[in-house]
């Protein structure tokens, strides 16, 4: 397994020892987790080194999961491999989908640019063009190469959701859990707190690895939670699990305040983003593992232990990373004295 020190890779191998498999959990760090089997083994493997990921293959495997897999480049690697391979599994996004307008995640920031999906998005619904240019169309690329050899290394490509659980480098649900532990009374959600952006815990994506890796087949699947919580749903959640009761204040739009930040949360969306997890459930017989709210005690934990005497963009970096400062109470405590 490519990326089995990260957070899905954690679960995944987890999963497959459980289920029987030999599994060896490779990553650039080389480190195991302390609730894998015995029989384990941990490899370090830099993927971008010349020739480290064959080597790490050696003379083949049955199945590969790639966790961290990007791009074109990528997907090239592994089916430069295919005759060592027997199938892959590997992980893509929901973000590589585009509305009947042309808008995606890519044209999010701009004016009437979020994108309106159905409810719920099916895999057949288009994605935007394969291309280097950005997240989305990188993992369009990694797809598209991987169904093209399909016949030579059959690969179930995973769309996953928001993903969630301990382990996170980038938590949405800090949002809730340190406004709760700074013992701010309010949180204000805007448009009305009905935002959806669908949750995928880590323990669903590793059980859809584990049916996956069992049943090869050349596919694209999405990968999210039984339910997709609204915003406002979420923070009752989390509230429920800190004990804590909190006022929640409901802006009927967009968020305000300056920079837009007030009523903004990492699950702010216009319109809902919910994946259809119908096909999932017929061609593997999935069913999760774990839904959003009894996933929370044990993520809730890991993030307040994580958080504690740290300041938030050292502790959750890929949290820090879209340049937003979630936590600016100044803003907030400002746009409450101008409304009185």
């Amino acid at each position: 397994m490519l990326g089995a020190s990260g957070q899905v890779g954690r679960a995944a191998v987890r999963a497959l020892a459980a289920d029987g498999w030999e599994v060896t959990a490779a990553s650039r760090g080389g480190g195991g987790d302390d609730g894998w089997p015995d029989g384990v083994r941990t490899v370090r493997l830099d993927r971008n080194e010349e020739g480290a990921l064959a080597a790490g293959i050696g003379d083949g495997c049955d199945v590969l999961v790639d966790i961290v897999a990007y791009d074109r480049g990528h997907a090239r690697q592994l089916t430069g491999l295919a005759d060592r391979i027997g199938s892959a599994v590997v992980v893509s996004s929901g973000a590589v989908y585009e509305d009947d307008r042309g808008r995606s995640f890519d044209t999010q920031d701009e004016p009437d640019g979020f994108p309106a999906y159905p409810v719920p998005i099916p895999e057949e619904w288009p994605t935007v063009a394969p291309g280097d240019g950005t997240y989305g169309t990188r993992k369009v690329a990694l797809e598209r190469e991987l169904l093209a050899a399909g016949g030579a290394l059959p690969t179930t490509l995973l769309r996953a959701g928001a993903i969630h659980g301990p382990y996170c480098p980038g938590p949405r649900e800090l949002w809730f859990v340190k406004r709760a532990l700074d013992g701010r009374p309010v949180r204000v959600l805007a448009y009305g707190g009905r935002s959806r952006f669908h949750p995928a815990h880590v323990d669903n994506l590793a059980e859809l690895v584990r049916l996956a890796a069992a049943r090869p087949g050349s596919r694209v699947l999405n990968g999210a939670d039984p339910q997709a919580p609204t915003v406002a749903e979420i923070g009752a959640a989390i509230d429920a699990v800190l004990g804590v009761e909190s006022e929640r204040v409901l802006i009927e739009g967009p968020p305000e305040g300056p920079g837009g930040l007030v009523g903004l949360t990492p699950w702010t969306a216009e319109h809902p983003i919910v994946y259809d997890m119908a096909a999932a459930e017929r061609e593997l017989g999935y069913r999760p593992v774990v839904s959003y709210a009894d996933s929370l005690p044990e993520t809730v934990e890991w993030l307040a232990g994580r958080a504690q005497g740290r300041e938030w963009r050292e502790a959750f970096p890929n949290l820090a990373k879209y340049g937003v400062d979630w936590f600016d109470y100044a803003a907030e405590d400002a746009w409450f004295a101008a409304r009185g």
